[in-house]
């Protein structure tokens, strides 16, 4: 009878308030006395009638399942091998051979650009290797064709001359030593095979060391350059007819058959999609759940029911700014063989931190708390009656219990009338 006293007690608070608004500083009408005993009869018999019939009650049952704690975020679709062509240099678009989405096979020919400066520029570039070459060979043979014949000869006429002076040398100082030849013309054959000596080792040194080392580093360096630039002039006809590097498919061509393009300009992109690179942004407090092995899900809104799965790969190293997010990037690989993930797409991804099979459940809007212990009401002979549980794994919906609870035990939820649930109070099954 506790409710109906405190009923009956706030029927007479009000039915005073009630009088002293119509009527301030007078005497209290039998009419406001009326009406407030007819407002407490109501109240009474809306309590009495509690009392009788048991509230209804939504109720879950508890259950043995999986339950699992996941990290729900963003990610993006990248190819893993991908090709993409520049512009080498400025030019047009002479023809295009396929088109977005088509399957090409390596060496397969993608695109042909407008050549003709390529190759003239190829021509000149190995015109002036080949005079660059020929420098070189120049300098290493102690100059040209022409040069290096003339200095033989003049050394092979300088070798005759010191022979000779020489020889008469040789001859002026027999002569000395029998009295027939002066003194002074021996020392002139002297100074003369001296001349002639000289004039030898100078021919020969024009032979072997004719350029100086600035020289022959200076002709070096010119031949360098020229080998570079032919090297770039090839590299820039090559890349003019663009040839599939792989097996794969055409995912974009920026660019149209006929239109004018500036060096580095994006003309294509190919890349292998049997298997792509999904990157995570995962926000900054539950980077440190992320774990190498833990399982990923995949979903696109553009396929509606499909799944894709793959694991991390790579744990996030950093924190980064993301828009107005900070967020760890985690990656992992994930199998595409029919294709369906494109690069550049924006996906779902679920990654499961922590699972368990075969475990009681029971929904999250069960438990409840008090003084940090949690429990649950249960239905017992029509009345709620308190469970203290203990707790484990938990997500957003449900709630592994440990102990304190059987498998199949009715557990309330909320009253259909969102009357507070109590300890006792009588209840029944919500239909």
């Amino acid at each position: 009878m506790q409710a109906p006293c405190r009923a009956f007690r706030c029927y007479i608070v009000a039915c005073r308030i009630y009088s002293n608004v119509l009527n301030p500083g007078k005497k209290r009408s039998w009419l406001v006395w009326a009406i407030g005993l007819v407002v407490g009869v109501f109240v009474l018999a809306a309590f009495m009638s509690m009392r009788k019939d048991p509230l209804a009650v939504r109720f879950a049952k508890a259950e043995r399942g999986q339950i699992r704690s996941v990290v729900s975020t963003n990610g993006k679709v990248e190819p893993i091998q991908n090709f993409e062509s520049h512009a080498p240099a400025a030019t047009t678009i002479r023809k295009i051979l396929v088109k977005e989405g088509d399957h090409v096979k390596k060496g397969q020919l993608l695109m042909q650009l407008d050549d003709a400066d390529a190759r003239a520029q190829a021509a000149r570039a190995l015109a002036q290797l080949k005079a660059a070459q020929s420098d070189v060979s120049s300098v290493e043979r102690g100059g040209s064709q022409e040069e290096a014949l003339t200095l033989q000869n003049q050394k092979i006429k300088a070798q005759a001359e010191k022979e000779a002076a020489q020889r008469n040398l040789d001859a002026l100082r027999r002569l000395q030593q029998k009295g027939a030849a002066a003194a002074g013309e021996v020392t002139a054959a002297e100074n003369a095979l001296q001349r002639a000596d000289a004039d030898l080792k100078l021919v020969e040194q024009k032979q072997t060391a004719r350029y100086s080392q600035p020289e022959v580093a200076k002709v070096q360096a010119q031949s360098g350059e020229a080998q570079a630039a032919y090297a770039a002039a090839q590299d820039t006809l090559s890349k003019s007819t663009i040839r599939a590097p792989f097996d794969g498919v055409v995912f974009a061509i920026p660019v149209r058959q006929g239109a004018y393009v500036n060096p580095g300009d994006l003309l294509l992109q190919e890349a292998d999609l049997s298997k792509v690179l999904v990157r995570a942004f995962v926000d900054e407090p539950d980077v440190g759940r992320l774990e190498a092995g833990q399982p990923i899900e995949l979903a696109w809104d553009a396929v509606p029911g499909r799944i894709w799965h793959g694991s991390i790969s790579t744990v996030p190293a950093a924190v980064k700014l993301l828009g107005t997010r900070n967020v760890g990037e985690t990656t992992c690989i994930v199998d595409n063989a029919d294709g369906r993930l494109l690069p550049n797409v924006n996906v779902s991804v679920t990654i499961i931190t922590t699972e368990q099979h075969n475990v009681l459940i029971i929904p999250r809007e069960a438990l409840r708390m008090d003084n940090g212990k949690p429990y649950v009401y249960t239905l017992i002979d029509g009345e709620l009656r308190k469970r203290w549980i203990n707790t484990s794994l938990s997500n957003m919906t449900s709630v592994e219990v440990t102990s304190g609870l059987d498998s199949g035990a009715l557990v309330a939820l909320t009253a259909v009338n969102s009357w507070p649930l109590r300890e006792g109070l009588k209840a029944k099954v919500a239909q």
